[in-house]
Formats: C-alpha cells, sequence, structure tokens
C-alpha cells in the first residue's frame, strides 16, 4: 500500500514538472517574439525629431532615445539601413530584423496652409472694420507672400483672429493668428501684413472712344476696380451698351453714370421728318436739325420748304414733333400755307367726325 502511494506521488510530481517546462519554454518563446525589434521600411514623424521607436517596432526601453533630426516639415528623406543600423547598436539595440531593406523613408508630418485660404481668414477678419466692406469684395497684398506656411502636425487648432489692426488712411492691415496644439504646447502665431482695398465691379471701356460715339457689346468689359477709383456711380454693363459718351473716354476707363447719356436720336444738320398732330389732323413735312437731341429734347428744325425755324421735340430717330404752338402764334391757329405746301408733306391725312344724314 505504501509502495502504491509512493508510486502515485512521482507519478504526479513527474507531471507537474513536465508541464512547468513546458509552460517556461512557451513563455520563453513568447518573450523572444515579442522582443524582436523589425525595422520598418516607411517611417512618419510629427516632431523635428527621429526617435529609435519610430523606426523599429518592439524598440521596449530605448523607444524614446533620438538618433536623427527630421526633414523639413512636409518633406521626405531617406536613410541607408546600414547606417541605421550602425546606430542603433550603438544604443545596445541588437539583433534588429532588417527585412531585407536597403533604405528607410522618414517623412515629417506637417499642416500646410494655402496662401487662398490665409488670404481668405484675413479677409473675414477684417471684413466691415473702419469702413471696409464685405470680405468677398477685399482685395490683399502681402509684404511677404504667405503661401509656403507650414505648421507642425500637432497644431490641428482652426485659425484664431487674436490682434487685427487696419488703417483706412493707407489700407495698411496687420493681423495675427493663434492656432492650437493637439499635444498640448504653446499655440502657433501667425502674423501678417500689408494692404487691403475694396474693389467692385466695374464696366470698363476696351478701347478708346470719341465723343457721341455710341457703345457696343464689344466695347466695354467687366473687371474689379478699386471702389475709390470706380466712385459712387458705376455703370452696370447692361446700362452701357447702346448710350452714347458725353465726352472723349480712354481704354481701360471704369465707367461711370455720367459719363454716358441717351445716344442722339437726332443729329445737326441731318435731314429729319417733322411731324404736327392735332385733334383730327395728322401732318408730315420734311425738315433739317439745327441741333443734336435725344428722345424727349427740343431742338431747333427748319422747314425746307418755307425756311422758316422751328422748336420741336424728338420723338424718335429722325423725328421731330412740331406744336401748334411752334408753327404759328396763336395756339389755335393751323398752319400756314408757306408752312405746309402741296409739295412737301410726305403723307396728309385728315379726320373729321362722321355727319349724320340730313332729315327729310
Amino acid at each position: 500500500m505504501i509502495a502504491r502511494a509512493l508510486l502515485l506521488a512521482t507519478a504526479l510530481i513527474a507531471a507537474s514538472s513536465a508541464a512547468a517546462v513546458a509552460q517556461t519554454r512557451e513563455t520563453f518563446a513568447n518573450r523572444t517574439v515579442i522582443a524582436a525589434p523589425v525595422l520598418r521600411a516607411n517611417v512618419q514623424v510629427s516632431g523635428d525629431l527621429v526617435r529609435i521607436g519610430d523606426v523599429i517596432d518592439n524598440a521596449g526601453s530605448a523607444a524614446q532615445i533620438a538618433i536623427y533630426r527630421a526633414p523639413d516639415l512636409g518633406t521626405t528623406g531617406s536613410l541607408p539601413v546600414a547606417q541605421v543600423l550602425n546606430t542603433l547598436r550603438a544604443h545596445q539595440v541588437i539583433g534588429v530584423d532588417t527585412r531585407d531593406l536597403k533604405e528607410i523613408s522618414v517623412t515629417r508630418l506637417a499642416r500646410s496652409l494655402e496662401g487662398k485660404d490665409i488670404e481668405l481668414q484675413i479677409a473675414r477678419a477684417l471684413e466691415r472694420r473702419n469702413g471696409l466692406g464685405d470680405a468677398a469684395n477685399l482685395s490683399l497684398t502681402f509684404d511677404r507672400d504667405p503661401s509656403d506656411v507650414r505648421l507642425d502636425a500637432g497644431f490641428t487648432g482652426a485659425m484664431q483672429a487674436a490682434i487685427v489692426r487696419y488703417d483706412n488712411r493707407n489700407g495698411r492691415f496687420d493681423v495675427t493668428f493663434e492656432i492650437g496644439n493637439e499635444n498640448g504646447a504653446a499655440a502657433a502665431k501667425l502674423r501678417f501684413t500689408g494692404t487691403a482695398i475694396e474693389t467692385v465691379e466695374a464696366t470698363v471701356l476696351a478701347r478708346n472712344v470719341e465723343r457721341n460715339e455710341i457703345l457696343k457689346s464689344s466695347d466695354v468689359v467687366v473687371e474689379r476696380r478699386p471702389k475709390a477709383e470706380v466712385g459712387a456711380d458705376p455703370a452696370a454693363r447692361d446700362r452701357t451698351v447702346g448710350m452714347q459718351a458725353r465726352r472723349q473716354l480712354r481704354a481701360g476707363h471704369a465707367i461711370r453714370t455720367a459719363d454716358l447719356v441717351k445716344p442722339d436720336l437726332v443729329q445737326r444738320d441731318q435731314n429729319v421728318v417733322l411731324v404736327y398732330e392735332a385733334p383730327g389732323i395728322y401732318l408730315t413735312m420734311r425738315g433739317k436739325a439745327l441741333d443734336n437731341g435725344t428722345e424727349g429734347d427740343v431742338v431747333n428744325v427748319m422747314n425746307v420748304q418755307s425756311k422758316r425755324t422751328l422748336s420741336g421735340t424728338v420723338i424718335g430717330r429722325g423725328q421731330v414733333s412740331i406744336s401748334p404752338v411752334s408753327i404759328t402764334p396763336a395756339a389755335s391757329r393751323l398752319p400756314q400755307t408757306s408752312d405746309v405746301t402741296q409739295p412737301a408733306p410726305v403723307a396728309v391725312a385728315i379726320v373729321s367726325s362722321p355727319v349724320a344724314p340730313k332729315a327729310e
């Protein structure tokens, strides 16, 4: 009985020892797998230093040791694997699995701020400040080109305008933005200076225009011009075509409403049709304009038959309306025979009311 118990105890001890040995071997194997450092082919860093933990997996306690300076913001560099291994050995990191790599690439992450986005943020900061208008109408000129602004990738915050200054006497602006860092570092500060000018859409002449010349569609283009240059009465494009220049204008001139008038429908020395209209009577006769005039203007005309000078109102192209007062001293008098001779009228129409038949 005692012998049987001893045999059982011996078997149990042997089994426990075998299990312990197996567990020890498994644990050692797992530790070996976890501890083996493996080289990375592509490395991305967000700061200005490359650390051991960036270039290899399973770096352990050596992960935070800095070994290289990072490339410039937003750029990529390369490192020969042989050089990396020598650097790792200097810090007691050995047995690295290179995976047969010849070199590794290192990219420094960055946040790029494009010039158009910066310009938009500055325009919004200046909007309606010290007499300026909407942000969409502001034209900015920078003292230094802002298109190459780059920040560490950790600066993920929005651009917040911390200081905004604008002098409307010379158009100078001075704007400082702050951008927060997600890692708790101090906010980045970006300062921009330059000039801001409010612009408006202006109708601009594409060629020189002489006085009294009629503008055609091809004569004008639409451009943005400084508001101060255009003035308070810029002419819209659809209001310029077909209008007449009040004075000589040069190419590139931003047209104002005051530069234009309605086109002359009657030109001096032009043959015109004189129209006389009264109740029941409509007469037309030939005349000659002695003045220029647009629709509604009162001009002097001459009856080519009687050689008399009359006053009339321009009612259409080459047409002047003559009132009874213009033809005779008395308003109730009909035109004299000398003013309306038989060969002169172009058309004669006499309209009278119908007469009822005489009762028998």
